[in-house]
């Protein structure tokens, strides 16, 4: 089957009645089998809220070096904070952007003694003092889209014959979402540069917002990469490994990769991580027979990276790769675990 782009698929059907909502259900389940991706039209966030989030994360970037460095991830064990340029890797090569991490605001876990390594992550945000709302608008966001998320993941449930709330416990009170605010410069000249490299997300569910009329995401697809530019009004939607992991590999976690706009000009892209909580383990999904036999397993190579079944296991395994300077500042002891192994 060829692909030239991905499928559209209208969120408002889930509530438009029962027949609205089982099409909805069946064209989610078709698409993250078949693909792992889709746009999502008809999501209901304000648009006053979308131009409030590009334009603080604007201004974000706008900050002078000395004002983005104050909040830079050195100064977070749990990762958070920015990032500065070419300071992540991915696939093992640097990614030309900067951003800001933010997750979930709370206390940070005293580890040590039978405390599960991965609690390290859990700690506050660090925000910018020049952006007092900007910590306002980013809550709304992710209350919103985590709202999304969840029905997202109750209506594949439901698709694929399994209980609705089959999820429910793994997320809770205590889900881990994170949400990254990023700014990819004008790198590519007559040869692209990688904005991120070639990866499958580690997560469960990702919702992205990109400026209008602006692209370089591509998504693999049989063995072609696709280019999937913002589509006015809606998110990219896809699914990360551990919902791969959930079902076995009927849902399929897809390889993707951004690439540096041209030369000159730069890009805002807002990806959204919705993922369980950190000691959670993502339960097999009780799939019908029907679905539950076309599963082939999990597509990465399990010798490579194998998908870990404690979701802080397989989070805390990606920042310590993708920020080796972090990691060796606050976390040289696990460093040195690794290394013995």
């Amino acid at each position: 089957m060829s692909l030239e782009s991905l499928p559209v698929l209208d969120y408002s059907q889930l509530n438009a009645g029962p027949e609205e909502a089982s099409d909805f259900r069946d064209g989610l389940r078709k698409a993250m089998h078949e693909v792992g991706f889709l746009y999502l039209a008809g999501h209901g966030i304000p648009q006053e809220l979308i131009d409030a989030m590009l334009d603080t994360s604007r201004r974000f970037f706008d900050l002078s070096e000395e004002q983005k460095l104050a909040l830079e991830n050195v100064n977070s064990p749990q990762f958070r904070g920015y990032t500065r340029m070419g300071a992540e890797l991915t696939d093992r090569a640097v990614d030309w952007r900067e951003q800001i991490d933010i997750g979930v605001e709370r206390d940070a876990v005293e580890t040590g003694g039978d405390v599960a390594d991965y609690w390290r992550l859990e700690g506050p945000n660090l925000w910018p003092a020049e952006l007092p709302e900007m910590r306002e608008i980013v809550s709304e966001w992710t209350q919103r889209l985590s709202a999304i998320s969840l029905d997202l993941l109750r209506a594949l449930a439901v698709s694929l014959g399994a209980p609705e709330d089959s999820f429910d416990e793994a997320f809770g009170s205590n889900a881990f979402p994170m949400l990254k605010i990023v700014r990819y410069p004008g790198e590519s000249g007559n040869e692209p540069k990688q904005g991120v490299g070639s990866h499958r997300d580690g997560g469960v569910l990702t919702l992205l917002l990109v400026e209008q009329g602006k692209g370089g995401l591509q998504v693999e697809y049989q063995g072609k990469w696709i280019d999937v530019p913002q589509v006015p009004g809606t998110f990219v939607v896809n699914i990360g490994e551990m919902l791969e992991l959930a079902t076995n590999g009927y849902l399929k976690a897809t390889l993707h990769r951004v690439i540096s706009p041209g030369t000159g000009a730069d890009r805002i892209s807002l990806p959204f991580f919705y993922n369980p909580a950190l000691d959670a383990t993502m339960p097999a999904l009780r799939m019908s027979p029907q679905f539950h036999a076309k599963a082939q397993g999990l597509s990465a190579d399990p010798t490579d990276s194998p998908i870990l079944e404690t979701y802080g296991d397989n989070a805390l395994r990606y920042r310590l790769r993708a920020h080796p300077n972090v990691a060796a500042l606050h976390h040289a002891d696990l460093l040195q675990q690794q290394g013995q192994q």
